[in-house]
């Protein structure tokens, strides 16, 4: 079984930072492309924490503490080569949580969103790793950044990690990015215990619906 509440807020909270760079991408294309991304994990989110309880109030009601959410996806977005870099680590590991659950109706309609997510991540990893010594350096550093989060994901799913790293690798190894060597491990997402920067991604995403409490719309 899926846990339905730590995916569920892993993909409401990817879905929200997506969102954030509509009419803000490189590139019309690319805005399109990452408003559909964020509708996909919206909707991922809608059917799991539907299983959880009721979804609006999951999703409006509760305080950062509540949130079972893995740390990597509430950090920020970054520059462009940084929310490519959390795309691909992200979601190698959910396309691979997926299609470890094969009898599971949001995982089999799931693996396919996800494996569109997985090549848009590793296509833009190999183009920005081997663009410019710019890109290449900006890739670096989101690489850098974002590893310590990482070990998180497989917290009670070792399993995953083989998968997960069969395919981070090859993206890495094709873009000519390394892993960053001994980077401290960080992680709480699971227990609630989060960034700052979930504080002030609920508080635009919560910010309606607490204002105008049982309101119909």
């Amino acid at each position: 079984m899926i846990e339905a509440l730590e995916i569920g807020d892993d993909c409401l909270v990817l879905s929200q930072r997506l969102a954030e760079w509509v009419t803000r991408a490189p590139t019309l294309e690319e805005d399109i492309a990452l408003a559909n991304l964020s509708l996909d994990l919206l909707g991922q989110a809608r059917a799991l924490l539907s299983r959880a309880g009721d979804e609006d109030e999951l999703a409006y009601l509760r305080d950062p503490e509540g949130f079972r959410n893995c740390l990597l996806v509430e950090q920020p977005n970054g520059d462009f080569a940084h929310t490519v870099v959390r795309h691909l680590l992200y979601t190698a590991f959910l396309h691979a949580l997926y299609t470890s659950h094969p009898g599971d109706e949001v995982a089999a309609k799931g693996v396919k969103e996800l494996a569109y997510h997985r090549d848009y991540a590793a296509l833009w990893t190999v183009r920005l790793g081997r663009g410019t010594e710019e890109s290449h350096r900006r890739m670096a550093k989101a690489l850098e950044t974002l590893w310590p989060f990482t070990d998180e994901l497989f917290e009670g799913r070792p399993e995953l990690r083989e998968p997960w790293a069969a395919h981070v690798s090859r993206a890495l190894d094709t873009a000519g990015l390394a892993v960053p060597a001994n980077a401290p491990q960080r992680s709480g997402g699971r227990r609630g215990e989060h960034t700052e920067h979930l504080t002030e991604l609920l508080r635009e995403l919560q910010s309606l619906h607490r204002e105008h409490l049982g309101a119909s719309w």
